[in-house]
């Protein structure tokens, strides 16, 4: 009995001690700024006869990075500054900032804003968003290479295609691919 009592007492006082201890708070996500020169989006389009190339340049944002994982983010696309790379030049360039395609001069800008990280393994993970493109906002997933997370800083990968019917450009239908291939380098620190 004197056992048992000596149980339920040292049980008592170390539920009191706890009890007052200070918790210690989990510490926010740490927010990378997104490094504009070294990221960028590449596109690939084609059309029956053809392909283009070029490059989305990154206008701003930031990823959340949680414990070497990443938690979050957001990206803003520069489509006003969009290029091609190939031999179409700015003819191709102009096309595509007019109404059949990105309307620049109404909407300069998508965003991609992540919603949910799913990690698959150490360095992969699905990640979900939303993508707004001519003021059309639609769920994208995607999965990404992470090449490095901490809380100094982060590069990630990922390589998707997109069909452009869903953001409202229908320009081509019949000639002009439905789909564009994109490959995403997101460097922050």
């Amino acid at each position: 009995m004197k056992k048992a009592f000596l149980a339920l007492a040292g049980v008592v006082f170390l539920t009191g001690v706890y009890s007052f201890a200070p918790r210690k708070e989990k510490a926010p996500a740490t927010a990378l700024t997104v490094n504009l020169e070294k990221s960028r989006v590449d596109w690939v389009a084609s059309k029956k006869s053809d392909f283009h190339t070029g490059v989305f340049p990154i206008k701003s944002g930031q990823v959340m990075v949680d414990g070497g994982k990443l938690t979050g983010g957001k990206f803003v696309l520069d489509l006003a500054n969009l290029k091609v790379t190939d031999g179409a030049g700015d003819k191709l360039s102009n096309h595509l900032k007019s109404p059949d395609f990105f309307d620049v001069a109404k909407f300069g800008e998508a965003t991609y804003e992540i919603t949910s990280v799913n990690y698959t393994g150490a360095n992969t993970a699905e990640v979900g968003g939303n993508l707004t493109v001519k003021g059309v906002s639609v769920p994208v997933k995607l999965t990404a290479q992470i090449r490095n997370s901490d809380d100094k800083g982060f590069f990630a990968q990922a390589f998707i295609t997109l069909d452009k019917n869903l953001v409202g450009i229908k320009y081509g239908a019949g000639n002009v691919s439905d789909d564009v291939e994109l490959a995403i380098h997101l460097f922050a620190k």
